[in-house]
């Protein structure tokens, strides 16, 4: 039986692994990770050795007119999944593969315009195997992710992201760590250098995160407002009554005052009411107390700039009307109808 090396480090049932033991591995074990991630800062600064390569990953999945088949086995696999995922949610059309299944009918799913992104530490996964018989015979384009320039992934790959060596974190020098965490960065490096060329907006992520409070965030204000009836607006001569009932009814805490042209001029808050109470309600107008220069803002906003326009003050704004750009209301949207939905 062959034995594992010794990493000379104590059991954690050991009465002599003290309280700090286990923040020291922590911070040992983020040290050597950092490293590695530094190590593969300077490689794609470097042409010769990653820069090029990267480059030309890059281009080849934008020209790629199917998807980004990923695969990998064990670890690899695993970081192979949320490469994928990362990909297919910044624009990247791609799916995941299991190599074992692949060799078993799922080579059916790859497409003659589809590219393979390969993920093998050792660059010789046997189960990969199915996988790049399959790109040779119908000439996909392979790239391959790999710490092994020389190994039968790197040879058979149209493109190759050899990662630089780097100690793992596990105290054994076994368990993938360090590496992974290069494959997961270097993938989301792809990602988001993809994203940047195709021009990539948060409109368009929004579209593939339509669900959960992301998906919140990143809805327009126009889809959460509220329009045409249910919005409360008067004019500059309506009497304080008037606004009182107004208010009452559509229970913003404000109203909006618009001119005769439909034109917001100004708004009329539970702050500015309350002073104005003393004086004659029947007499006063609106005008004589409106805000002149309310804050307002545009219906392309999404809403997670709206939840900061409205808190960012010293006092929160509880109500905030929404114009088009000759400032005719389209809708009002309250904070607490922000809050409900999960935004904030």
């Amino acid at each position: 039986m062959t034995e594992l090396p010794s990493s000379g480090s104590r059991s954690v049932t050991d009465p002599e692994y003290g309280p700090g033991a286990a923040l020291d591995s922590a911070c040992a074990t983020l040290s050597a990770e950092i490293t590695g991630l530094s190590a593969l800062k300077t490689a794609l600064m470097i042409p010769d050795m990653l820069g090029h390569s990267f480059t030309e990953a890059v281009a080849l999945i934008a020209r790629t007119k199917g998807r980004v088949v990923v695969s990998g086995i064990g670890k690899s696999g695993h970081i192979g999944k949320k490469i994928q995922a990362t990909f297919a949610s910044t624009g990247t059309p791609s799916f995941f593969v299991h190599p074992a299944e692949a060799a078993h009918g799922d080579l059916g799913m790859i497409d003659v315009q589809d590219a393979l992104l390969l993920l093998s530490q050792s660059g010789e996964t046997s189960e990969l195997a199915a996988l790049l018989e399959h790109a040779a015979r119908h000439a996909l384009p392979v790239i391959g992710m790999t710490s092994a320039p020389a190994s039968t992934l790197a040879r058979a790959s149209s493109v190759v992201l050899c990662l630089p060596r780097a100690r793992e974190a596990c105290p054994m020098g076994l368990a993938p760590t360090t590496s992974t965490i290069m494959q997961l960065a270097l993938g989301d490096s792809l990602a988001i250098a993809l994203l940047e060329r195709r021009g990539f907006t948060a409109n368009d992520f929004s579209a593939f995160h339509p669900g959960g409070q992301l998906g919140a965030l990143l809805k327009p204000v126009r889809k959460l407002m509220h329009v045409g009836n249910a919005m409360p607006l008067g004019t500059a001569n309506m009497t304080l009554s008037d606004v009182i009932m107004e208010m009452t009814r559509k229970a913003f805490g404000c109203i909006g005052i618009i001119d005769e042209t439909g034109a917001l001029i100004g708004l009329v808050s539970d702050g500015d009411l309350r002073p104005a109470l003393t004086r004659n309600l029947d007499t006063t107008t609106a005008g004589e107390i409106m805000n002149r220069d309310p804050i307002t803002t545009k219906g392309d906003i999404l809403a997670q700039e709206v939840v900061h326009l409205m808190t960012a003050r010293r006092k929160a704004i509880n109500s905030l009307f929404i114009l088009d750009d000759d400032r005719h209301p389209l809708g009002i949207v309250r904070l607490h109808d922000l809050l409900r939905t999960g935004i904030a």
